[in-house]
């Protein structure tokens, strides 16, 4: 049988879209004049009804201007900014979908999601225009549907306008015809295109409904929001959330731009993460919480930089987008006294999946927390029947925040979801008796050893809790001696540590005497600079794979 959630079932209205739950009149305990983004670096501001009116102003914009129909694809192509929430909804007003691009992709990547997702418009910023141009180019849609957005206005140089010049010419007041948001069906109209890249092959598009956004919206408010009502802010205002994962990721979508206005949470926004500057965001506006990935924790455990800052405000960190370890756990509390608790989720679930509760963190170290409402799960063994408890399987999930498929490819689809409709994440996991899930990794990158399976992460957070180890990587590399994977890690050590041999092997000793015989680092230590990630902060085992590869082909051909 199914896992279901712990959590009473909510009630998901069926008829209300995703502009409507977020902007209408029907939710708001707060005042509209509540400040709800502010920029980290200018402290330029809007508030709830400023975000409101704006949004409005944009899609009127889109569709008195370009003709704009529902299901038209507005694409982003910009770092955090928050302009960014108001060209989303006024997008989706418009009865829009919303396709976020990652700013590192080069031309042919944007190139790729503008001709797959079918965009019509594009929004950017100048430090990307040219990307933005060239992609364009490649994708026929033309420069005149680009956008820009922050601070400045119109770009003289090259003929592209600002966004705020993308308004109707007529007032709302006076017989406007396109004054009343467009109508869209929640069930079947997409809010949100947004492309995953697995570990091989193209990005695919994942097709997020307004249903499933208002559900997860609904599903980690009732979850999170709840936790900090009954807290209250630092200053009596409410709480104030560090935005610094990025928009164009379903994490910092939801769980920054979408909770921040559902719930009247500040979110100060950084263009990017910095460190410095997000301790110095964080002692100015006096942050109460925020969402990260785990990189980012392991910054608060280590970086020198973190006592020289006010974070006295600071009452949780909240860690998804990649397994956290217990180690950094602790290392993060005895530090700072700041509890750091986890949650799961994925694009394909609008986001939230699982959640830890504050009160929860230090009693179940190491959880990613329990099922969200309305949610059911699967964890299902390689002999594709279900685990018993506590034991390891790939983790299926059904729920109304569940997508309905990939865009434009039935064949993925099929194969994505069971018979009976349970998505396959393709992350191994295991429950305890009390409801709580576990990651225990992702099923394409366990390493097996002898038959034996080796989570990287698992490596991964012991090497971190090494005083002289500020990162890793940990990957299989073939042992063809021994007809086997082994286990290989690439350590980043903390300043003032000199790599050597003798260091390698002290680690490597080191780890031996803290896992299992079979999750030995046989495959050695390697020294590098830096880890590489995503910029949500998960680990791209897939390019350390792809340079170990490298150094064996060229190691073969010296011989």
């Amino acid at each position: 049988m199914p896992y279901s959630s712990t959590f009473p079932p909510l009630d998901i209205p069926d008829g209300v879209d995703l502009w409507t739950l977020l902007l209408g009149h029907k939710h708001r305990d707060f005042p509209p004049t509540k400040e709800i983004l502010t920029c980290a670096e200018t402290g330029r501001s809007y508030s709830w009804a400023d975000l409101r009116s704006a949004s409005i102003e944009f899609g009127k914009g889109l569709k008195a201007l370009w003709g704009w129909k529902k299901g038209d694809v507005l694409a982003f192509y910009t770092p955090n900014s928050i302009d960014t929430p108001i060209l989303t909804l006024g997008a989706l007003w418009a009865g829009g979908t919303v396709s976020p691009a990652n700013p590192l992709y080069t031309v042919d990547e944007l190139a790729f999601q503008l001709r797959d997702s079918g965009a019509k418009g594009l929004v950017t910023q100048p430090a990307n225009l040219a990307t933005a141009l060239a992609a364009a180019q490649k994708a026929r849609l033309p420069s005149d549907r680009i956008i820009l957005l922050g601070p400045h206005r119109d770009d003289p140089s090259s003929g592209i306008r600002h966004f705020s010049s993308i308004r109707s010419s007529t007032s709302s007041t006076g017989g406007d015809r396109h004054a009343q948001p467009a109508r869209v069906h929640p069930r079947t109209d997409l809010a949100f295109l947004v492309y995953s890249s697995g570990t091989t092959g193209l990005p695919k598009g994942v097709c997020l409904t307004h249903r499933n956004m208002v559900a997860n919206v609904l599903q980690a408010s009732y979850v999170e929001g709840s936790q900090w009502r009954s807290r209250g802010g630092a200053d009596g205002q409410g709480d104030t959330q560090l935005g610094v994962l990025p928009f164009f990721h379903i994490y910092g979508l939801t769980c920054g731009v979408l909770m921040s206005v559902y719930e009247g949470w500040r979110l100060v926004v950084l263009e990017r993460f910095d460190m410095e500057r997000a301790l110095r965001a964080i002692e100015r506006y006096r942050v109460t919480f925020a969402y990260v990935p785990p990189p980012v924790v392991l910054a608060f455990s280590k970086h020198p930089a973190v006592e020289a800052y006010d974070l006295s405000s600071l009452k949780v960190l909240h860690s998804g987008a990649a397994p956290l370890t217990r180690e950094l756990t602790e290392a993060v509390w005895n530090r700072l006294k700041v509890p750091v608790k986890q949650g799961f989720g994925l694009s394909e679930t609008s986001a939230v999946v699982c959640c830890q509760v504050v009160d929860e963190w230090g009693k179940f170290m190491g959880s990613v927390g329990k099922l969200m409402p309305n949610m059911e799960a699967r964890i299902v063994g390689e002999d594709g029947k279900e685990a018993e408890e506590g034991e390891s399987g790939e983790l299926w999930l059904r729920g109304p925040n569940v997508f309905p498929g990939y865009f434009k490819n039935p064949e993925r689809t099929k194969d994505a979801f069971s018979s009976d409709g349970f998505f396959k994440t393709g992350d191994v996991f295991r429950r305890d008796k009390h409801g709580n899930f576990y990651c225990v990794d992702r099923l394409k990158e366990l390493i097996k050893y002898n038959g034996y399976p080796v989570p990287p992460a698992e490596l991964e957070g012991v090497l971190i809790g090494h005083k002289e180890v500020a990162d890793a990587c940990v990957i299989g590399v073939e042992d063809q001696a021994n007809a086997t994977e082994v286990p290989r890690a690439y350590v980043v050590l903390r300043d003032g540590i000199e790599a050597s041999e003798a260091k390698a092997q002290q680690l490597a000793d080191w780890v031996a005497n803290q896992v299992a015989p079979h999750k030995k680092l046989r495959g050695g230590i390697r020294f590098v600079d830096q880890v590489p990630k995503s910029p949500s902060g998960k680990v791209l085992r897939r390019v350390m794979r792809e340079q170990a590869r490298k150094e064996q082909r060229a190691s073969r051909a010296k011989l």
